[in-house]
Order: structure tokens, then C-alpha cells, then sequence
């Protein structure tokens, strides 16, 4: 494990999930700046939060219904286009339920100058079900993608690696990066493309500032950076699948957050394929689901899901020259377990504001 994970504040030690104040039972709300005032702008938290919730995964200790695509009648557009509700209940020493409802525009940041997408969290108190808390959701949501490939990598990249290469750089490319230079710091060089030079030159001055020690080279395209990676992470909004099995380097560790980026034959390919949750990666005609309809891949050609490798189920990285594709669809538990660790970190330092609920 990259932390080891303390263990969770009693119920006790938290307050009541469900408080009541004197007109009523109240919600307590957190917006962005709340949330990385406690902790949630730094990628340690999400990295436990996220270690214990794919162990609860592994274990069945959850509750995930398969998450609703909202796109408007007659308007398909863009993949990224749509809002996603994201339902769970998540056990452990503080159980809480709870949804993500986040919505995502792939034009809002040229069109708007809005970030692409946005959303709320909304906590429940597992035992009278009412809601306790609402979270803004785009901090959280982008730093958790981010904790699932840093703590992927401890299992799937090869040991010591040097170089990262990043496909896209708008906001989660630079937490997949800031929270990878905060987890390794043995990481030399960071390979970058954007189809936006100004965005890629941005996300390296980043880089820079936060790790002067490491190179940064902004590629001159897409298949010059992942060539050059041990670590690729893809971070777009294409539906257009990019990256075929000859860019991949030995001993390459993939995180396809984006998840359309990588050639249905890379997966084919590959000496493992892992994904967080098979049912959750099997749908909405993605490139994994789209190999499983055309009958060339199945659950049974699945190396593992991540919790499994967690418990030490399923191996992880056995040799240096294997190829490895994470193909992490993302989950609704890893919301609601990074949202309860901030929850509980505000109500012991009683911050956030309290909203009656009637």
C-alpha cells in the first residue's frame, strides 16, 4: 500500500451523521475551497479513501446499482456530453450511501469559459436514509481519478519507472500528475500532448513549479509522448480510438481513464487487461464493450478487477516487460468513500454550512 490507511473516526468522535438543528434536521454543505481546506486538495486522502473502498469492492462490502446516461431526446452530440447519475452505498466503520450527479459539456471551456464538467455529491445517513451532506463534486471527482492511478501503479507499473506520458491537459490531466509527483518522487521525465499547444504549455509550467527537478517536453503529437512513457494515462474527450499496440513501450502501464483512447486490438493484445468494476466497464459501447459484443473479448480474458489485485487475489505486475491496460470506468463507491473521509474531517473541525433541511 502506498499509505496505510488510519482508521476511521467512530460515530461517535465524528457527531451524528443525521443532525438536527432547532427548526429540524440540517445538511451540511461544502463547496470547493471548504473541501481543499480540509485536506481535500492534496492527494493523500483520496489515495486511502480509494485504497479502502476497492478492498470493500473486493470484499462485496458495497452496494452500486449501474449508473444512468442523461443526454437530451434527440441530441446524441458529443460522448462527453451528458450528466451521469452515480448511486452507492459503501460499508466499512461508517457506513454511508449516497449519489454523484455530475454533468460534463466537452464545449464548455471554449463556448463558456466554464471547466467541462461540474457536479454535486450528496451524502446520506445509512440508518434513517436522509440526506446529511452536500458536496460540490468537480474537485473530488477529478482528484479521485487521478488517486486511481496512483494507487494502480504500485501494483501495475513496472517498479522504479522514470517516464510519464499525458494525452490531454486540461483538469484532470493535472491532478493525474500533481498527485503522480506527490506519490513519486523517483519520476524523472513528463511527456505531454494536447491537440491545444497553449494547454499543454500551461500544464507544464505546472509541472515545472511543482517538481523543478523533473524534464517536461511537450510533444509534437500524440504518438511521439506515449512512446515515450512507462506510465501512459490518456486524458481526452474523443470518441475516436488513437492509440494502437505499437506505441506501447515494454513493460508499458496504460491508465485509459478516458477510456475510448486505446485500439480495440491493444487490448487484444496485451498481456493484461484490468478494470475496477467488469460490470461497469461493460456498457454504454466502449471500446471493452464493444470488443465483448463482437465476441472477441470476455470476463473470462480479464486479467482481474483492481480490488482483487488489492487482496492479493489476482497478481499484479509479475515481470518488467509485461504490457498492462487499466481500463477504470470509474465508480460511484470511490465518490462516496473520498466524500465520507472529508465529511467526517468537516465535522471535526466544524466547518462547511449548516442548511436547514425544512
Amino acid at each position: 500500500m502506498i499509505y496505510q490507511a488510519g482508521p476511521q473516526q467512530s460515530l461517535a468522535a465524528a457527531g451524528q451523521l443525521a443532525s438536527s438543528g432547532a427548526n429540524g434536521p440540517e445538511l451540511l454543505y461544502l463547496n470547493r475551497e471548504t473541501i481543499a481546506a480540509l485536506g481535500g486538495g492534496s492527494s493523500r486522502m483520496y489515495a486511502e479513501a480509494l485504497e479502502e473502498a476497492l478492498v470493500l469492492h473486493a470484499k462485496g462490502d458495497f452496494v452500486q446499482p449501474l449508473k444512468p446516461y442523461l443526454r437530451s431526446a434527440g441530441k446524441e452530440g458529443h460522448i462527453a456530453d451528458r450528466i451521469i447519475a452515480m448511486p452507492a452505498h459503501i460499508g466499512g466503520e461508517v457506513p454511508l450511501s449516497g449519489i454523484k450527479w455530475i454533468g460534463s459539456k466537452h464545449d464548455n471551456p471554449q463556448a463558456r469559459g466554464l471547466e467541462r464538467a461540474s457536479g454535486v455529491i450528496v451524502l446520506n445517513d445509512a440508518e434513517s436514509h436522509y440526506p446529511v451532506a452536500v458536496l460540490e463534486a468537480g474537485l473530488i471527482s477529478s482528484m479521485r481519478t487521478a488517486a486511481v492511478t496512483v494507487v494502480a501503479a504500485a501494483r501495475l507499473a513496472k517498479e522504479g519507472f522514470k517516464s510519464i506520458a499525458c494525452i490531454g491537459c486540461g483538469l484532470i490531466a493535472k491532478a493525474q500528475l500533481t498527485s503522480f509527483l506527490e506519490h513519486y518522487l523517483h519520476i524523472e521525465e513528463v511527456h505531454l500532448f494536447d491537440q491545444s499547444e497553449a494547454a499543454a504549455g500551461r500544464l507544464a509550467e505546472v509541472v515545472r513549479i511543482l517538481s523543478p527537478q523533473v524534464k517536461v517536453t511537450v510533444a509534437s503529437s500524440a504518438e511521439h509522448a506515449v512512446r515515450q512513457g512507462e506510465v501512459v494515462v490518456t486524458c481526452t474527450v474523443t470518441d475516436t480510438p488513437y492509440i494502437p499496440f505499437e506505441w506501447l513501450r515494454k513493460g508499458a502501464f496504460v491508465s485509459n481513464i478516458s477510456i475510448m483512447d486505446v485500439h480495440k486490438e491493444a487490448y487484444l493484445q496485451a498481456d493484461k487487461v484490468v478494470v475496477d468494476d467488469w460490470e461497469q466497464s461493460n456498457r454504454e459501447k466502449k471500446v471493452l464493450n464493444q470488443l465483448v459484443l463482437e465476441g472477441r473479448f470476455s470476463r473470462e480474458q480479464l486479467h482481474a478487477e483492481l480490488g482483487e489485485i488489492m487482496i492479493g487475489r489476482k497478481p499484479g505486475r509479475e515481470t518488467d516487460d509485461e504490457i498492462i491496460i487499466l481500463n477504470p470506468m470509474g465508480m460511484a463507491i470511490e465518490d462516496i468513500a473520498c466524500a465520507r473521509r472529508i465529511y467526517l474531517q468537516a465535522l471535526q473541525e466544524g466547518a462547511g454550512l449548516k442548511l436547514p433541511l425544512y
